[in-house]
């Protein structure tokens, strides 16, 4: 039930819902999805990682990862050959504020919340409740890849230099990619959550590797 929930979730995000509606439909989607495993299959919120006792372990491990993740995005931001990774045409014209919106408010409260709740924290416990860890961990990552698919459609066309590299290929190659990229990348997601206990430290390698791509490709235009 909860894979077909998040599917009705993933189109309405992508081709129904307007733009202001993405935020607060993200938040009650997770509140939703929390409420459903804690009825259904009697999930408490530390099987989920959203247990209040492991909040301090995971801000420990949230800061270092934001911490790491920048050095990463500085050093590449900084060597020529790739800078114009940065280059996001989504970003090109976008206002202060609202790059500062799509940082704090819009990646965080959304797609942060949203999918790791749904995917480190419901899914991931649900299937651990009814086969081995690594099965649980393997087919929450292949959820979450697939989850991408309509997202990454049309991908090369928001980066010259992915235009370049990709654009050329059918997009189903592109499509492919995505799924496989976030699906090892749900993987590390998994293990995070696993070794923190908290869902709080996946949270701070998704919202870093996002945001922190939005600010360096907003900076690297300018």
């Amino acid at each position: 039930m909860t894979v077909v929930a998040l599917a009705v979730i993933n189109v309405a995000n992508n081709r129904l819902l307007p733009r202001g509606a993405y935020v607060p439909f993200c938040i009650a989607a997770a509140f939703a999805l929390v409420a459903y495993a804690r009825k259904v299959d009697s999930l408490t919120l530390t099987d989920m990682g959203l247990s209040r006792s492991e909040t301090r372990t995971g801000l420990r491990w949230g800061a270092a990862i934001i911490a790491g993740m920048f050095a990463i995005y500085t050093v590449g931001y900084l060597i020529p050959f790739t800078h114009d990774l940065f280059l996001d045409a989504r970003v090109k014209e976008m206002t202060t504020s609202s790059v500062m919106a799509s940082v704090f408010i819009r990646v965080p409260l959304g797609t942060v919340l949203l999918e790791e709740v749904a995917f480190r924290g419901v899914l991931l416990s649900q299937f651990e409740a009814r086969t081995r860890w690594w099965v649980a961990m393997v087919a929450s990552s292949v959820l979450f890849g697939f989850w991408h698919v309509l997202p990454s459609m049309g991908f090369e066309s928001v980066n010259p230099v992915a235009k370049d590299t990709v654009g050329q290929v059918a997009g189903w190659v592109t499509v492919a990619g995505s799924v496989l990229f976030t699906g090892l990348a749900g993987l590390v997601f998994c293990w995070l959550r696993d070794r923190s206990h908290s869902l709080l430290a996946p949270m701070a390698l998704h919202w870093s590797t996002n945001s922190l791509g939005y600010l360096f490709a907003w900076w690297a235009w300018r």
